[in-house]
């Protein structure tokens, strides 16, 4: 099969997936192997890239996902009612920060090096599908273990967690907050 048809084929099943999907998902799908699949996937990037589409292929870690480009948001946004974010308080910015940089991590973990309570701070962050339970630690009161998601990656434009940025690298800058 010729590889504008493949390429074809996957932007076909991701279009209409809608969600992220799995490249292991894609070879299963189509009967191509991981590696075409990635390797497809790297060039329908290239492509929406150099011709300047209206679409771009986001990467999270191993997941792919159609979107808009974000470079024609202001024709979306004549078209479609933007979704209202609420930005996230300061507190909930730390503790994101802490659970990005130090995952796996527990609750009390975090509250130490913060110094102060962080339940509504982990409850905001887990409503809004950023961080989740990853589980539980085998010690005694088996605390839960929080992480990041895949729409934490999404939502930051990262494609994996080594995107982030180095720790060291970071200097406090002043924003506005919203409180929650």
């Amino acid at each position: 099969m010729e590889k504008e048809k493949q390429k074809a084929i996957l932007e076909a099943l991701l279009f209409a997936y809608s969600e992220p999907i799995a490249a292991s998902e894609l070879s299963k799908a189509t009967g191509f192997s991981l590696k075409e699949i990635r390797s497809l996937l790297k060039e329908l990037k290239v492509d929406y890239a150099f011709y300047h589409r209206g679409m771009v292929l986001i990467q999270m870690e191993d997941e792919y996902q159609l979107a808009t480009n974000p470079a024609y948001a202001e024709y979306l946004e004549k078209l479609v009612t933007p979704h209202t974010h609420k930005t996230l308080s300061q507190a909930s910015l730390e503790v994101l920060a802490i659970i990005a940089y130090k995952q796996p991590i527990t609750k009390a973990e975090i509250e130490e090096i913060r110094g102060v309570k962080s339940d509504h701070a982990i409850r905001t962050l887990t409503d809004k599908q950023l961080v989740e339970d990853q589980g539980r630690l085998e010690k005694i009161g088996r605390p839960i273990i929080y992480g990041t998601t895949g729409h934490f990656l999404k939502t930051f434009g990262f494609s994996s967690l080594e995107d982030l940025p180095l720790a060291e690298k970071l200097t406090l800058q002043e924003y506005e907050y919203e409180d929650e």
